[in-house]
C-alpha cells in the first residue's frame, strides 16, 4: 500500500488514496456541521470504511489467485454497500414501523455482519476476534439448547436480523456512533498533528528530556513513545514507528537486545492509556459508562503519569546498576531545534482550538474540528511564511486526510464487530449469567472478583486490539464488579487496563513480538523483561478500587491522597523489580522495598504517612551511605 507521500502507482493505490481522503472529507464535514441521521450517518461510514477495507487489505495480494480475490472483493464490497443503502434509503420505515424482518432484509443484514467479520478477520490477522462473534450469534440461536443458567429461550433469524440489522442496537449501534463521530474525529486531529510537525517534536523533546541522564536512550525510548501512543493510540503502530529509532540508538549504546525490545514495548503500551485518545476506549467508554469524555480523560491523567512513572524509575535504576550509558551530546537537538516554532505554532493552535470547544460545551467532534482548523490555519500560515506556499500547506491537508481516513478504517470496522457482539449478549442476557457465576465463585469477596476479573481480562484481550478487547470484556464482566458497589467508571478503568497490558502479557503479546523483530532477540525473553518493567502497573487497577482518587473521583483529600499513595507505590516497587540495595546492604536487601509499597496499599493516611517516612529513610540514608563511599574512595 502507497504511503500518503509518494505518488500512487497502480489502481488499488490511487483507488485507497481517494477513499481515504474522501472519508476524511466526510470526518472533517461532520464533525464541523453535525452527523447526519442516526442510521444514515453509521451506514455510510459503514459502507466507506467498508470499502477502503477491502482496498487496504486485498484477499490474496501477491498470490497467484489475486484474481479471484479481487472479484471476491469487489462481491463482498458490492453486497455490504448494497446493505447500507437499504438502511439509508429506508431509514423513515425501519425508524418509524419498526418492521419486521423479509426474507431479502435476513439475507442482505446475515451478509453484512458476515462481510464485516471477514474485514475484522483481516484488520486483526487472526480469526480469533470474528470467531468470538460468531459464537455470539450461535449462542442466539441455539440457547434454547442450552441448560443450566446460560441458557435462554432463543431467538429466530427474524428476529436477530431485526436486532442486529433493522434497529440501532447491531450493526448501527451505540459504538459504532462514536466510530464515525468522535473517535473518528480525533483519530484525524491525530493525523493532522503528526503530518504538522508533532513527530518530530515530540522525539526532539524526548531526547533533550532523559538523553543525557542515566539510561538516556531508554529514556528517549520511554517518552517518545508516550508522546506518540497519545496521539495514535496503537501499540502495535507505536512499536512500529518509534520502536524503528528507539530500539537500535539503545543497541548502539550496548543495550542488552532484549532489555531494548522490551521498554519499547512497554512504553508504548502506554500510549493507550493516556489522553487525550487512549487507544479509542475513551470515547468508547464515555458511550459505555455515559459520562462526559473529558471526565475520562481528566480521570486517564494521574494513572497514566505513575505508568510512565514507574517505568522511567525502573529504567533508570536498571541502567544504573548495569551501567548502560547516557547518548552523547552532540547526538541530541538543542533546545532552539526541538522548540522550533514552525512545528510548535501548529500545536499550539491546536490545543488553543480544543481549549475554545472546551469553554463554550461544544461536542466532542466539533472541538476536535476546532483543533483541526487551528492547526491547519497555523499550518498554511507557516508555509506561506517560510516560502513553501500554498501547495505545501494542501499536501499537507491531503496527507492528513489520508492518514485519518485509513485510521479510521481499522478501529472502525473493529468496533461494528464488537456492536455486533455486544448487542446479542445484551439480548440473551449473557452478561447477567456470567455476573453471577463469577460473585458466586469469588464468595462475594470484592478482591477476589477483581483477581478473576484481571485474569479473564489479560486473556481475553490475547491478540486483539484494545479498543475490541475492552468492549468484549467490559461488555460480559463489569457488571460482576459494578454490583458489588464500585462506581462504573472504576469499574471501566480497571478492565480497560487489564484488556491493554494483554499486548504484552505472554503466550500471545502482539505489541512483543513487533520489538523482538525490530530488536533481533527472542519474543520470550523480550516478554520476560516487558512483564518485569511493566510489573508495577499490573498492579495500579488494583489501586483504583482501593483509591478511587486515582481517577479523580472524591474531593481534594481522596485525590491528594491517592496521588501520594501512587508515587510512593511507584518509587518504591520500582526500587524493588531492578533489585536496588537498601541503606548499601548489598542486592538481597532490595526486598525491604516492599515494606513502603506495602503500607502504600493500605488506604489510611496514618499508613500513607509511615510509608512516605519509611522510603525516605531508604532513600536519604542510601544516597548518604553512598556518597560516604566516593568520598573515602577518594581519600
Amino acid at each position: 500500500m502507497t504511503d500518503a507521500t509518494e505518488t500512487p502507482k497502480t489502481l488499488r493505490d490511487r483507488l485507497a488514496l481517494i477513499l481515504a481522503g474522501g472519508l476524511g472529507l466526510f470526518v472533517l464535514y461532520t464533525s464541523f456541521f453535525g452527523a447526519f441521521e442516526s442510521l444514515i450517518q453509521r451506514s455510510i461510514f459503514v459502507s466507506v470504511i467498508g470499502v477502503l477495507g477491502f482496498v487496504m487489505f486485498p484477499l490474496g495480494a501477491g498470490k497467484r489467485w489475486r484474481p479471484l480475490g479481487l472479484a471476491l472483493d469487489f462481491l463482498m464490497a458490492a453486497v455490504l454497500v448494497a446493505a447500507c443503502v437499504y438502511i439509508v434509503v429506508n431509514f423513515d420505515r425501519i425508524m418509524t414501523e419498526l418492521p419486521w424482518a423479509q426474507p431479502h432484509e435476513m439475507a442482505l443484514g446475515g451478509a453484512a455482519v458476515l462481510i464485516v467479520l471477514e474485514l475484522s478477520r483481516r484488520v486483526t490477522k487472526s480469526l480469533l476476534f470474528p470467531c468470538i462473534v460468531l459464537l455470539s450469534l450461535a449462542y442466539a440461536l441455539l440457547g434454547h439448547w442450552i441448560p443450566g443458567d446460560f441458557g435462554h429461550r432463543g431467538f429466530d433469524i427474524g428476529y436477530l436480523t431485526e436486532v442486529v440489522y433493522l434497529s440501532d442496537r447491531g450493526l448501527w449501534g451505540l459504538l459504532v456512533n462514536v466510530a464515525s463521530t468522535t473517535l473518528a474525529a480525533f483519530v484525524l486531529f491525530g493525523a493532522m498533528l503528526l503530518h504538522t510537525g508533532a513527530g518530530q517534536t515530540f522525539y526532539d523533546l524526548s531526547a533533550r528530556a532523559g538523553g543525557k541522564a542515566t539510561g538516556g536512550a531508554a529514556k528517549i525510548a520511554t517518552i517518545a513513545s508516550g508522546l506518540f501512543g497519545s496521539i495514535n493510540g496503537s501499540t502495535v503502530a507505536n512499536v512500529a514507528t518509534t520502536g524503528n529509532f528507539t530500539i537500535p540508538l539503545m543497541k548502539r549504546l550496548r543495550y542488552p537486545n532484549s532489555f531494548a525490545g522490551a521498554v519499547e514495548a512497554v512504553a508504548s503500551t502506554g500510549g493507550q492509556l493516556a489522553p487525550p485518545i487512549m487507544g479509542t476506549a475513551a470515547f468508547v467508554m464515555a458511550e459505555l459508562v455515559n459520562i462526559n469524555y473529558w471526565e475520562i480523560a481528566l480521570a486517564a491523567v494521574l494513572p497514566a503519569f505513575l505508568f510512565y512513572l514507574s517505568v522511567l524509575m525502573t529504567v533508570h535504576h536498571v541502567a544504573k546498576r548495569r551501567s548502560l550509558g547516557q547518548v552523547d551530546a552532540e547526538e541530541l537537538p538543542d533546545w532552539r531545534q526541538a522548540l522550533n516554532w514552525h512545528r510548535m505554532a501548529p500545536i499550539i493552535a491546536a490545543i488553543l482550538g480544543l481549549a475554545l470547544g472546551i469553554v463554550q460545551g461544544r461536542s466532542i467532534a466539533l472541538t476536535a474540528c476546532y483543533g483541526m482548523i487551528g492547526m491547519m490555519g497555523t499550518s498554511i500560515a507557516v508555509q506561506l511564511i517560510t516560502g513553501r506556499g500554498w501547495r505545501g500547506a494542501a499536501q499537507i491537508l491531503w496527507r492528513s486526510l489520508v492518514d485519518g481516513g485509513r485510521g479510521v478504517v481499522t478501529v472502525g470496522v473493529l468496533l461494528v464487530a464488537a456492536q455486533v457482539f455486544v448487542g446479542v449478549l445484551n439480548l440473551t442476557g449473557f452478561g447477567v449469567a456470567a455476573t453471577t457465576m463469577i460473585l458466586q465463585g469469588a464468595g462475594g469477596e470484592i478482591f477476589a472478583v477483581a483477581a478473576i476479573m484481571a485474569v479473564v481480562c489479560l486473556i481475553a484481550g490475547m491478540g486483539l486490539p484494545t479498543s475490541a478487547a475492552y468492549v468484549l470484556v467490559a461488555a460480559v464482566f463489569a457488571p460482576a464488579l459494578i454490583q458489588q458497589g464500585l462506581e462504573p467508571l472504576v469499574v471501566h478503568f480497571f478492565v480497560l487496563y487489564y484488556a491493554t497490558l494483554s499486548v504484552i502479557t505472554p503466550p500471545v503479546c502482539v505489541g512483543v513480538f513487533v520489538a523482538a523483530a525490530i530488536a533481533k532477540a527472542p519474543w520470550v525473553e523480550v516478554a520476560g523483561q516487558a512483564v518485569r518493567l511493566a510489573a508495577t502497573v499490573y498492579v495500579l487497577p488494583m489501586l483504583f478500587l482501593i483509591y478511587p482518587g486515582m481517577l479523580a473521583q472524591g474531593g481534594i483529600e481522596e485525590i491528594v491522597l491517592a496521588a501520594l499513595t501512587g508515587v510512593l507505590f511507584c518509587l518504591s516497587a520500582a526500587s524493588l523489580l531492578s533489585g536496588r540495595a537498601v541503606l548499601g546492604m548489598g542486592p538481597y536487601s532490595a526486598p525491604l522495598w516492599l515494606l513502603p509499597a506495602g503500607l502504600a496499599l493500605v488506604p489510611e493516611w496514618s499508613t500513607t504517612l509511615a510509608a512516605l517516612g519509611v522510603f525516605a529513610v531508604f532513600e536519604l540514608g542510601g544516597r548518604m551511605m553512598a556518597r560516604r563511599l566516593v568520598v573515602g574512595t577518594d581519600r
